[in-house]
């Protein structure tokens, strides 16, 4: 065997060494890109189902969110309308041209005579003085009280005091009916 063939054989060896080494290669560079697809594909799956996941609950508390606040605000337009409505009646009763007021104060003093018997002085509303000072009869008219109308039967002696002004009666009468006039104004 000469050198040339020796050393053709050898190149000849070594190149199919090299083939088969490259070819081991290929397969096994196939196979972990497969198994890496595999695993890409599985963590996307994964990732997919978790973004779903969580875009479900963020849908759902956005949902939540905006109910809360939508009932947040009727509830604030709600106490808007009552207040608006409680300060209409307010002026209302405040108004000295309030038809049946005369009528009221009248029904009223004549209560108060059934309500407390003896010395008593009655303090006006200034709204309402003159037509109380009409209708007083034999009791003494006092000093000026504030509110919309009406009076304070009291005591000479201080010790005991009837509110019969306006205000008293209305605002009695608003936390009394409140939830009919709910009904009334919201169904």
């Amino acid at each position: 065997m000469t050198l040339e063939t020796l050393a053709n054989d050898i190149a000849a060896a070594a190149e199919k060494e090299a083939k088969a080494l490259i070819s081991n290669a290929q397969a096994e560079a196939k196979k972990l890109l497969a198994d890496a697809e595999a695993k890409a594909s599985v963590l996307r799956e994964e990732a997919q189902q978790r973004a779903e996941k969580e875009a479900v609950q963020l849908a759902r508390e956005t949902v939540a969110s905006a109910r809360q606040s939508n009932q947040k605000d009727i509830l604030i337009a709600r106490r808007k309308v009552l207040d608006a409505t409680f300060d209409a009646a307010r002026q209302h009763i405040a108004d000295p041209g309030m038809k049946g007021r005369a009528a009221l104060l009248k029904s009223l003093l004549a209560e108060s005579k059934k309500l407390a018997k003896g010395k008593f002085v009655i303090r006006p509303v200034e709204l309402d003085r003159a037509a109380i000072s009409k209708e007083a009869g034999d009791r003494t008219v006092g000093e000026s009280v504030d509110g919309l109308g009406g009076f304070i039967l009291e005591a000479e002696d201080g010790s005991v005091s009837f509110d019969m002004r306006f205000d008293n009666m209305l605002d009695r009468a608003w936390s009394g009916q409140l939830s009919a006039i709910n009904e009334t104004l919201f169904g």
